[in-house]
């Protein structure tokens, strides 16, 4: 492991939730630009989940329609795969945190996130939606981190 990113700046160690020296200008506006990412990356997850129940209602000959059941326990399985594989695919973020111009990175190095971390970003963003004040940490932490970036190591910076 080195002690530089990949901004050729110092990593800054910081308490429990370490993360790297960014250059100026890495966070303005993040916050703005990560709820309008959210209800796009909501939008589509959504889609995916209606594709994919009404693919499975064309397959089993209408079968599906009487399986409303399975449709709550779909959306988080189909949210876990697509924040995981985008997140730490290339593009270093969701196709909404892509269309506002922001990237979430490894907090410690700088770099693209694991699959496992960004699947688990993913699974606790929406466990921190059921309980709304824990958003609200942001408003304070440093580097404008919400409590389930801390958690999964990742920080999220415009590109």
């Amino acid at each position: 492991m080195t002690n530089v990113n990949e901004y050729g700046r110092p990593l800054a160690s910081q308490g429990v939730f370490p993360r790297i020296a960014l250059p100026d200008g890495a966070l303005d506006s993040v916050r703005t630009r990560r709820m309008m990412a959210v209800c796009v990356d909501f939008a589509l997850v959504a889609t995916i989940v209606a594709a994919i129940w009404v693919l499975g209602t064309v397959l089993t000959l209408g079968l599906g329609l009487f399986l409303l059941v399975a449709l709550p326990p779909l959306f988080p399985i189909v949210a876990f795969f697509y924040n995981g594989l985008s997140v730490s695919g290339a593009g270093m973020g969701t196709p909404g945190m892509r269309l506002f111009d922001i990237a979430a990175r490894d907090a410690q190095t700088g770099g693209r996130a694991s699959f496992i971390a960004a699947a688990v970003h993913g699974v606790l963003f929406y466990v921190s939606w059921l309980f709304p004040p824990v958003l609200l940490v942001s408003l304070v932490a440093d580097g404008k981190r919400c409590l389930h970036d801390m958690f999964a190591g990742l920080i999220v910076t415009r590109r």
